[in-house]
């Protein structure tokens, strides 16, 4: 089994993908991200699985990518925004080097601007977005070894103080 130098989790829009990419170049390493993995191997969009099948379906896929990345991946690894929802993923995530992303309402709504393909904030952007983080807060930061804020900084930023705390906690990416 393999384990990931890395492992970043967050809400969506958050920049776990553009992190990972720039993380993954600086230690020599590939990055890889679940949803990509979903969408490979279901030949659907993430919007699509939610739309056919429902949240239910699409977080039971979800689980079991994550599950293969996690053996599979010795690189860094970005999950998708609500991959903590699942309590087998939470439980897959136990002892590794978990970096939880965290990002105000106005920071995610800047990065995302109008893209629309995120199902669970169509709509009420705002409204939505604050009801996930006060849901999902708490289990991001249980599986989360390191917190890094992604206010005001640039994912190539963000990837400096990750591989910073990371080696300051003595888990995952070397220094």
């Amino acid at each position: 089994m393999t384990s990931p130098l890395a492992v970043l989790v967050g809400p969506p829009g958050v920049g776990k993908s553009s992190v990972a990419r720039i993380l993954a170049a600086r230690t020599g390493t590939e990055a890889r991200d679940t949803d990509r993995d979903i969408e490979r191997l279901t030949g659907r969009t993430i919007g699509q699985i939610f739309a056919e099948r429902g949240e239910p379906h699409f977080r039971a896929i979800e689980h079991e990518a994550v599950r293969a990345a996690l053996h599979q991946h010795s690189g860094v690894l970005a999950l998708g925004g609500g991959a903590v929802v699942h309590a087998g993923t939470r439980a897959a995530l136990r002892g590794l080097p978990v970096v939880f992303l965290d990002a105000t309402l106005a920071d995610v709504r800047d990065r995302l601007g109008a893209d629309d393909s995120r199902p669970l904030l169509r709509d009420d952007f705002a409204g939505r977005w604050l009801g996930l983080m006060s849901r999902r807060r708490p289990l991001y930061l249980s599986v989360a070894r390191v917190v890094v804020s992604t206010h005001g900084r640039t994912a190539a930023q963000v990837a400096s103080v990750v591989r910073s705390e990371l080696a300051a906690a003595s888990v995952g990416v070397p220094s």
